[in-house]
């Protein structure tokens, strides 16, 4: 079984058939239980997860029901049932029972910041960039609405804003910044007021030669700031608005330090 949680929920079989349930409540439950990574999970956690802050009386006896459905659903999909098992200290997905995207994303980063640790920036960027293209959506993107797993869910997209902006200073660094205009463009038009990517999309223009693209990115996010947070844009994009007007010799330079302009 392949669970995918970078996106919205989805399960397939072993063929490849999606099968994922459609209720939100065994949506809700999978999701609870397979975010935790081989861990029990206790009932009173899972009515939390079901219900919030407003469990019904039978709660305990619903939550057997919902595991009861959803390893009848598991039965019909061809899947072991016995994957979800009951022990003293809650429900767990046996280990090995399944595959989670969220898994080969950990271990991409962790194999990309390994090789950024010993100069391999090549290696680096190739990992970060497969881990990334793992995503499909926000994590959980269909269960946004259940409380309990937003703030996980939360946390996932941040852990994926980290590898993006690892990658993407790799990639300027090996010198691909016209490649990267593209996928900085559409990265801004769904995080409008991300201001490190606006920070690596100057550095691309720039050192494409599309200087006044460049400026015209600064003066966009600047008044962006100013008009919907009241704030002006961070030191560090301020001081690269000033490098660029200046044409500091840094900038034409792949090999120059991004992460120490400040």
């Amino acid at each position: 079984m392949k669970i995918q949680i970078l996106g919205p929920l989805e399960v397939k079989c072993d063929k490849g058939e999606e099968v994922t349930p459609r209720p939100l409540k065994l949506r809700s439950l999978l999701a609870a239980l397979c975010v935790t990574s081989g861990r029990p999970v206790t009932a009173s956690h899972l009515i939390h997860v079901l219900w919030s802050d407003e469990p019904p009386r039978t709660a305990s006896t619903a939550l057997q029901v919902y595991v009861s459905k959803l390893r009848k659903h598991f039965h019909s999909a061809g899947i072991d049932p016995s994957v979800l098992a009951t022990t003293p200290a809650g429900y767990v997905f046996r280990s090995g029972g399944y595959v989670m995207d969220r898994d080969g994303f950990d271990s991409l980063v962790a194999k990309a910041r390994s090789a950024v640790g010993v100069g391999r920036a090549e290696e680096a960027a190739g990992a970060f960039s497969e881990a990334l293209s793992l995503w499909s959506g926000p994590a959980l993107a269909d269960l946004r609405d259940v409380p309990a797993l937003r703030d996980y869910a939360l946390q996932m997209d941040e852990r994926r804003n980290s590898a993006y902006e690892q990658w993407l200073e790799l990639e300027i660094g090996l010198g691909r910044h016209s490649m990267l205009t593209s996928e900085l463009y559409r990265l801004i038009a769904e995080k409008p007021i991300w201001e490190n990517l606006h920070f690596f999309l100057m550095i691309a223009l720039y050192r494409s030669g599309r200087i006044s693209e460049c400026l015209d990115v600064y003066n966009r996010i600047r008044r962006i700031l100013i008009e919907e947070l009241g704030m002006e844009p961070s030191a560090r994009l301020q001081n690269l608005h000033h490098a660029v007007l200046s044409r500091e010799p840094w900038l034409e330079s792949s090999a120059a330090p991004l992460a120490a302009v400040s």
